[in-house]
């Protein structure tokens, strides 16, 4: 069984990356894009809420449709859905948390039964939601809706974190990184489930990246560093494109269970 591994019934490809330390950095650089990219749209184009969320969401159907259709891993494909997943989850969070009223708390908890269902259902039609299985266009069906509520979860997290708990941006960042820090400190010490600390990693570094993109660009007046939008988001995407040519990226086979 080589790196590019395939699904030892079907002798597919797993369509998503080696989870390794490069897989992370670009991740957190996408989530941080994510946040500054769709408060350009919603913010600095003034376009609003609902419209940034339609926008995001079209993009987000047609990249999802292209990944699942593809017949392999291609890493550009697959993080330009990462990309569209985050933006569209950062809009969408600020809509419910902002424009239907619920704030921080209620958002968050809407979310999070939201991805819990994902997972559960996914867990109910194929038996596991390990990564490992992500090479059926049903298992990256749900692979996909389960990044976006990871995503959207993320964004009200962060948001809640460094507003409504009066923590800062800087305090979101050590808390989001703190945690980070206990879930890869139990992959290596610990015989915890590889797939729970996966999809543990991988919402938080959802509310990082929100965190880091609101301290490049909200005001100084509020802690951050009053950046264009539009620069940091093209810096951010310039970023994930230097890792993505610079380093070579792999299908994985990944731990299961």
């Amino acid at each position: 069984m080589t790196q590019a591994a395939a699904d030892p019934a079907k002798g597919a490809q797993s369509k998503v990356p080696e989870v390794t330390l490069l897989f992370w950095i670009i991740k957190i650089f996408c989530t941080t894009l994510g946040e500054t990219g769709g408060d350009a749209v919603t913010m600095s184009m003034n376009l609003g809420y609902l419209v940034g969320t339609a926008i995001f969401a079209a993009v987000f159907i047609v990249a999802v449709v292209a990944q699942v259709r593809a017949k392999r891993f291609h890493p550009f494909l697959y993080w330009a859905t990462i990309i569209a997943t985050t933006t569209v989850g950062t809009t969408m969070a600020d809509y419910a948390d902002r424009s239907l009223g619920i704030g921080y708390a209620g958002g968050s908890l809407l979310l999070l039964t939201l991805l819990l269902a994902s997972l559960g259902v996914w867990h109910w039609r194929l038996g596991s939601v390990s990564v490992d299985t992500v090479s059926s266009p049903k298992a990256e069906t749900f692979y996909w809706v389960t990044i976006m509520f990871s995503q959207t979860l993320g964004t009200a997290l962060g948001d809640w974190t460094a507003d409504s708990e009066r923590l800062g941006y800087g305090g979101g960042i050590v808390v989001f990184g703190v945690l980070l820090a206990i879930v890869a400190a139990c992959y290596f010490w610990t015989m915890i489930s590889r797939t729970l600390l996966f999809w543990a990693a991988f919402i938080l570094t959802r509310p990082l990246g929100a965190v880091v993109g609101d301290f490049l660009d909200k005001p100084l007046s509020q802690g951050g560093l009053n950046l264009s939008r539009y620069s940091a988001s093209a810096a951010l995407l310039a970023l994930v494109v230097a890792c993505l040519v610079i380093f070579r990226q792999r299908a994985g086979q990944h731990p299961k269970g």
